[in-house]
């Protein structure tokens, strides 16, 4: 008990030193540790050496070894020296963080797929809610002020991202700078070429707007990146890759193209949704770009622009007269006019578009989420004949497939008829059913629609969603429990037989008429 006061006596008259500054506290602390290091494997004096460790700017290598080489006294350190090392040791970084970002990466991928979570939306936090994770707090203390520590963190970024195309890399990539920017971390955030912009393109996701001034401010860092700097177009188009900065920009986008329809405006000519297809398109390359190393930014197809846009506002624009025309009062032969002029095919720049470009293609996805939000059918159907032809198979990408099955498991009486069935899985979902995901997020949505499934479709959706040893263990045991949760449901729906007697002579009694039927 004595030992144990005296000991925090010292460790407390320890951290004043710390305090103080100048060379009289380092030789000080220096004297300390020369007496108090021989007896460092002592575990009830560690505690000591460990704050005088703590305190000291500056290790020397020597006392720094001994750490390294003796796992228990490594585990005992505190992160201030632990930092010291790291700095010289990479591999031994890239042990600590590798678990964290593991976690990162499944606690992302836990939102997207959990079949019970319906409240919680993967876009809903908002950023300074979502750097407040665990993970990239852990991250931040980790690194501290050292930029060479900063460095190794997205070049362990980099990599995986190369390495796995996992896009939650990019968001963690971009949280972990404004976890530093929130903490004021200005070694840092001083020279990272991406700090200003990603600060910009924070504040616009959190406000849900991007205004004149802050595009203004985007497209300067856009126009200013220097002959010779043109690397850090890899580190933007990482920050713009992020499914959040991807989600708001095309959000945005969506709105620009109604607010147009509205004043009979050409896309051509607002500045501001120019911008956001700019940053789309960097963003959509990010993975070329690094995986090249050839840092251009891609040419916004002025096609998609004077073509494809005023084809998308032409289905915005019929979506808007059968909602106009459905408020009418009812003249039978013209509102079925109106409703076959503006409900058929789709113009063939839709379909053309989508298939060689990503911008159009996610600006397709996001009008497929604002019908689905609005519970168009009509709108709803007409894109999802061609959606799965979207570039790179983006449609069948996590974020927003997630999005649409939270649409979707809130309009369920759509599921009876047969038209919206086959268009949204004969034509959409069956043509991604070879991807381990997309066979999870349409077992997500059958957990909650299954019930109002004509059984013959539900018979064939299970019987095409059955799991072979190429899927995952989660695909398996999802299937296996949304069976259980179907025979469960037909058991109970299966009217129990009263037990009749057909020989008692009361059978041959003819039953009087309801009473009310003699009225």
């Amino acid at each position: 008990m004595l030992l144990q006061e005296l000991r925090e006596k010292l460790i407390a008259h320890i951290n004043e030193i710390g305090k103080q500054e100048g060379r009289e506290r380092d030789r000080k602390l220096k004297d300390l540790l020369v007496k108090s290091f021989p007896v460092v494997k002592v575990k009830a004096l560690r505690p000591i050496v460990m704050a005088i460790l703590k305190n000291t700017p500056q290790i020397d290598d020597s006392y720094l070894k001994v750490l390294v080489r003796d796992r228990e006294l490594y585990n005992d350190t505190d992160t201030e020296v632990k930092r010291q090392i790291w700095k010289d040791n990479q591999s031994l970084f890239g042990d600590e963080v590798s678990p964290l970002l593991s976690q990162y990466i499944s606690e992302k991928e836990n939102v997207l797929f959990d079949h019970t979570n319906l409240s919680t939306q993967f876009f809903g936090p908002s950023p300074k809610v979502r750097r407040q994770g665990e993970v990239v707090q852990k991250l931040a203390h980790m690194i501290g002020n050292s930029v060479k520590l900063y460095d190794m963190v997205l070049q362990f970024l980099r990599t995986l991202f190369l390495r796995t195309r996992n896009v939650h890399y990019c968001t963690l990539r971009a949280e972990l700078l404004m976890a530093l920017h929130d903490l004021e971390v200005q070694d840092i955030i001083s020279i990272d070429p991406c700090h200003k912009f990603t600060w910009c393109l924070d504040a616009c996701i959190r406000e849900k707007n991007v205004d004149i001034k802050r595009s203004r401010e985007l497209q300067g860092f856009l126009d200013n990146v220097k002959r010779g700097q043109e690397q850090v177009l890899g580190d933007l188009s990482m920050t713009l890759c992020d499914p959040y900065a991807i989600n708001f920009l095309a959000t945005s986008a969506i709105k620009i193209l109604h607010h147009l329809i509205c004043i009979e405006g050409m896309p051509r000519d607002n500045t501001i949704l120019i911008l956001l297809l700019r940053m789309l398109a960097l963003g959509l390359s990010a993975w070329v770009m690094i995986d090249s190393q050839d840092f251009k930014e891609p040419k916004l197809d002025s096609q998609v622009v004077t073509k494809f846009l005023p084809a998308l506002m032409s289905l915005m624009v019929d979506d808007q007269v059968r909602q106009l025309s459905s408020k009418l009062p009812p003249d039978e032969r013209e509102a079925a006019i109106t409703v076959i002029e503006h409900s058929g095919p789709l113009p063939d720049a839709v379909e053309a578009y989508i298939q060689d470009s990503s911008v159009a293609s996610i600006l397709a996805m996001y009008y497929t989420l604002s019908v689905a939000r609005a519970k168009d059918r009509v709108g709803l159907l007409r894109i999802l004949t061609v959606l799965a032809n979207c570039k790179d198979d983006r449609a069948f990408e996590d974020p927003f497939l997630h999005s649409l099955v939270a649409l979707l498991i809130h309009n369920p009486e759509e599921f009876q008829a047969e038209d919206f069935c086959t268009a949204l899985f004969d034509e959409f979902f069956f043509a991604g059913l070879s991807r381990d995901n997309v066979t999870r997020h349409l077992l997500k949505l059958l957990w909650y629609v299954h019930s109002r499934l004509p059984a013959s479709r539900l018979h064939t959706l299970m019987k095409a969603l059955q799991p072979t040893h190429q899927h995952s263990e989660k695909v398996h045991n999802l299937y296996e429990m949304l069976q259980a949760k179907i025979n469960s449901q037909e058991e109970i729906s299966v009217p129990i037989e009263m037990d009749i007697d057909i020989n008692s002579p009361l059978m041959s009694v003819p039953t009087p008429a309801p009473y009310h039927h003699t009225l």
